[in-house]
């Protein structure tokens, strides 16, 4: 009898930390499945360029567009204007005229904003803070100097997606992106490391990769052959402005080449974006380098902003650097990964930027709740970069 008892009591021990067991194993699956499902749920539909999913985005920055053009015109004030401002139209700009390139059906209503978007990135307000460090010198109102200033490839880009896609773009807008371009291509075609300043003594490989997609992209609007120098541009990003440790990009260095920071992701995924416009091999390279700075735990992938043997602090271009890992990265690299196919990459990525963003749909929009207008107009050029930026 003793003996039938205890053996009744082991066997409900061992029923016990059989039940802990599978309770552990199935709480274990719920954290780490449950969470990668649910913020992954979407991102085949991101990367096969779902229509749905793209026109929620496109329509809260329509709205953004809409709002700020109210608040100029009226002025209530409120509006985005500096760097921010600039950054903010730009990548509205591109990232509509993507969605124009993949769906034609929209080019009718997306178009005429994207030009709208594109001629706010030149206004006087959103080059203020690089005006004031070049010492009250407009680049843009003398572009017969040998020194570019840059940074004002972010709206020619912007300005040569709007003419390649409106075509109502308003002549004097083109008269203006074509001196702005002519400039550029001298300029870089007189530089013997490929490379321009942005700020005084400060070029930035990144901003240099926006020239060169401004160039090609008027090419494309205009028929204009720029081969001479975006093969130069090409040629010289390999010789000098790549680390050969790290295949990434270094962030800023002087017009002699010499290395003013370190190789640095966030720089290598955003030339990646850029390049693909104007040199796909190009960008490809620089994408196989952002890649090898990939992260992943759980299925969530993020980049670590600094190649091997560098390490430092986050500012403007990374974003917050936390644990090595770059927010701005991050996003930046999936659009290489959606522009080369690598599925699994953005899907990784994806769901990072679905747990960190926070999508809310309101009626037929869609935003990311934590990034704001920057935030979503980054993600909706990023989320719709593809092979049809280069056709």
């Amino acid at each position: 009898m003793g003996s039938s008892a205890g053996a009744g009591r082991r066997s409900l021990r061992v029923g016990r930390v059989v039940a802990i067991l599978v309770g552990v194993v199935v709480a274990g699956l719920v954290v780490g499945l449950l969470p990668r499902w649910w913020c992954g749920r979407e991102a085949g539909e991101w990367f096969s360029g779902d229509s749905g999913r793209v026109h929620g985005l496109a329509e809260e920055l329509v709205a953004f567009e809409a709002d700020d053009d109210h608040r100029r015109a009226t002025g209530a004030g409120g509006e985005i204007d500096g760097m921010w401002g600039l950054l903010a139209h730009q990548m509205t700009a591109l990232g509509l005229a993507q969605v124009c390139l993949a769906h034609p059906e929209w080019r009718e209503r997306y178009a005429p904003i994207v030009t709208r978007a594109a001629a706010k990135s030149l206004l006087p307000e959103m080059r203020a803070e690089f005006t004031a460090a070049w010492h009250g010198d407009d680049r843009s109102a003398d572009l017969s100097n040998p020194h570019a200033h840059a940074y004002l490839s972010y709206p020619a880009l912007a300005l040569g997606m709007a003419r390649l896609v409106d075509p109502a773009f308003p002549p004097s807008l083109a008269t203006q992106q074509d001196a702005i371009v002519a400039a550029f291509e001298r300029q870089l075609l007189a530089s013997p490391t490929g490379l321009l300043e942005t700020l005084p003594g400060e070029a930035y490989p990144t901003d240099v990769a926006a020239v060169a997609a401004a160039i090609a992209v008027h090419g494309r609007a205009t028929g204009v052959d720029h081969t001479a120098v975006l093969a130069h541009w090409a040629q010289q990003v390999r010789a000098v402005q790549i680390d050969p440790g790290t295949g990434l990009v270094v962030q800023r260095m002087g017009i002699d080449a010499h290395a003013h920071d370190a190789p640095r992701a966030s720089g290598t995924g955003l030339a990646a974006y850029f390049a693909g416009f104007a040199d796909r091999a190009l960008a490809e390279e620089l994408a196989t380098g952002l890649f090898h700075q990939e992260r992943s735990v759980l299925g969530f992938s993020a980049i670590h902003e600094y190649g091997g043997g560098h390490s430092g602090a986050g500012d403007i271009d990374s974003g917050p650097v936390i644990l090595g890992i770059s927010v701005s990265a991050t996003s930046f690299a999936l659009a290489p990964a959606r522009a080369f196919g690598h599925r699994d990459i953005f899907t990784r990525l994806f769901r990072t930027a679905d747990l960190v963003g926070l999508p809310l749909r309101s009626g037929s929009r869609l935003r990311f709740a934590t990034g704001g207008v920057i935030g979503n107009a980054l993600l909706l050029a990023f989320l719709t970069s593809g092979p049809e930026v280069a056709r």
